[in-house]
């Protein structure tokens, strides 16, 4: 196993949290990076261009020769109608994001990269189906209200209050929260990080 920190290209606590469960130790370094989508670019491919450039932006910043060393980057789109659904801008496109997936099913897909000191590039692509029941007006108002929507994409967090409207998931729980284990863990084992 590798006696060197790895890195994690996210400011999220819930990636942390995640991370914890495979590794004991690691950095964290935030990656500064344009998240627009480009014209006609497909959610899958989207996601994954996400993670790779979060992984390079932030190799680019590490001192120069960093032996041994990893970045591990993650990015999660919920995905309706083939449209990328971000963290909501405000409470009036929450309300309108939760709307929207009120009494159907959406894809989450996270997109994990592991990249390594010789930029070699590693990705994967968790793809989740999830399925909310009907969402009451007056819930979506007191939920957003409460702020959790603000910082997810989506507009909502399946590991808070919106879990209560979640009748159905195939696929990854914690892909859905942002790092999907199972693939992250391949990728680790892959590269030496963890048995």
């Amino acid at each position: 196993m590798n006696s060197h920190p790895l890195i994690l290209a996210s400011s999220s606590p819930r990636r942390h949290e995640l991370l914890r469960i495979l590794l004991d130790a690691f950095e964290v370094m935030p990656a500064d990076i344009d998240e627009s989508r480009m014209p006609s670019e497909t959610p899958q491919h989207y996601v994954q261009r996400m993670a790779e450039e979060k992984a390079t932006a932030v190799v680019e910043h590490l001192p120069a020769p960093v032996q041994e060393t990893a970045v591990l980057a993650a990015d999660t789109a919920v995905v309706l109608d083939d449209e990328c659904l971000g963290k909501p801008c405000d409470a009036a496109e929450a309300a309108d994001m939760l709307r929207r997936l009120s009494g159907r099913a959406h894809q989450v897909l996270s997109s994990v990269t592991l990249m390594n000191h010789q930029d070699q590039l590693d990705s994967v692509i968790s793809t989740t189906r999830v399925w909310f029941d009907v969402l009451p007006s007056d819930w979506i108002e007191r939920y957003v209200s409460s702020g959790e929507p603000m910082d997810k994409a989506g507009a909502y967090a399946i590991q808070g209050a919106a879990a209560a409207w979640v009748h159905r998931i195939e696929g990854s729980y914690s892909g859905v929260v942002g790092l999907p284990l199972f693939e992250t863990a391949a990728l680790l084992r892959k590269s030496g990080w963890i048995e």
